[in-house]
């Protein structure tokens, strides 16, 4: 019979969401061997494939969140609100959690609502330098609320903000793979510049489309890619650039991501909370392509604290097929404004978010 606490880890949707609830799940066993976790997302999304792979239970609710798109899909959210909350409360009811965590993402709120009408602690994640509105109004009750950055008390009760980061995965905190053997490992050139192309777990299809029309151009600066397209744009992307296979190495995702961007010399990446904590540890220069339709502009705001810190360069989405190759060819160039850029990241780096969060989360128990 298990005897340890129990804690609920809710929330998912991206990866930015679901590998800092896995690294926080992990945090939580290394100080108390026999805890009983469980999670609750969304069904049909990524977290139901990717958190019982790293070995932990998972209950779906069947919740989306709005569609900006298109207003006629969003007449049943009202319908799935009710049920995942119904659902919510027989899981607490069931699991009765000693400690209810929520780390963003559809399935956060109705399991945190229903927890804090239960009277049972909550505590939240916000990953972001701008919070999204859900978790300001789960903030109300929240007897924690973990943070990546300063100047949180717009946004939350202050008596009740721990500044702790964002959590990074293991593999890329523990990485000790040298530029030469990750190179390998992807059948490339040591002797070429390297680019990392990562759009998020997702994929971003204007950076895709970016690269794809100025190919030649930047496969003629003499450098080489390795691409994370995201599952939608692989096929195309794979297709168009056949004739530049060993030049360019294409993937859907990659789950070794450490091997990616040991190999880099340069990253272009979306500005998701979790990209910025991996990349600060990452250490390597960095443009950043925020996603234009993010909560709140979140992606934006997180790239201009960056960027301000002189840590890495941005451009805008909407720029991105106009500009990127041409400012990737002059980064790749600038040997200085590299150095500069990766110092200035490493400088922002928190590697122990994960244990943080826990000691936390524990407090309340």
């Amino acid at each position: 019979m298990n005897n340890g606490h129990k804690i609920i880890i809710a929330g998912g949707g991206t990866g930015g969401h679901i590998f800092p609830a896995i690294a926080i799940a992990r945090a939580l066993q290394q100080k108390e061997k026999d805890i009983d976790l469980l999670f609750v997302g969304a069904k049909g999304k990524m977290e139901m494939e990717k958190v019982p792979e790293a070995g932990y239970k998972i209950i779906g609710l069947n919740i989306a969140g709005m569609n900006r798109s298109s207003r006629f899909k969003n007449i049943t959210l009202p319908f799935k609100l009710m049920g995942s909350m119904m659902k919510a409360g027989s899981i607490l009811k069931r699991f009765q959690p000693d400690v209810v965590v929520g780390v963003g993402g559809y399935a956060s709120f109705p399991v945190l609502k229903m927890a804090q009408a239960r009277g049972i602690p909550t505590v939240i994640q916000e990953q972001n330098s701008f919070a999204g509105k859900t978790n300001i109004l789960l903030g109300k009750k929240a007897m924690r609320i973990c943070v990546a950055s300063k100047g949180m008390e717009s946004f939350f009760p202050k008596n009740r903000i721990v500044q702790t980061g964002n959590p990074v995965r293991k593999s890329i905190l523990s990485a000790d793979m040298n530029r030469n053997k990750a190179i390998a490992s992807f059948e490339l050139r040591e002797e070429s510049k390297t680019i990392f192309i990562v759009g998020g777990s997702l994929g971003a299809g204007s950076v895709n489309e970016a690269l794809l029309a100025h190919l030649d151009e930047l496969i003629e600066s003499g450098v080489q890619l390795i691409w994370q397209t995201g599952a939608t744009s692989f096929s195309i992307v794979k297709k168009a650039v056949e004739k530049y296979k060993n030049r360019i190495k294409v993937f859907a995702f990659i789950k070794e991501i450490e091997r990616a961007y040991a190999a880099a010399d340069v990253i272009v990446s979306r500005a998701g909370a979790l990209a910025l904590a991996e990349l600060s540890v990452v250490g390597k220069p960095v443009i950043f392509v925020p996603f234009p339709l993010a909560a709140e502009n979140h992606q934006v705001k997180n790239a201009v604290s960056f960027v301000e810190a002189g840590a890495a360069g941005m451009i805008e989405d909407r720029k991105a097929k106009e500009v990127l190759v041409a400012e990737l060819i002059q980064l790749i160039h600038d040997e200085e404004k590299q150095q500069k850029w990766a110092k200035n990241i490493k400088r922002l780096a928190i590697t122990n978010a994960d244990s943080r969060i826990a000691k936390e989360i524990f407090n309340l128990l």
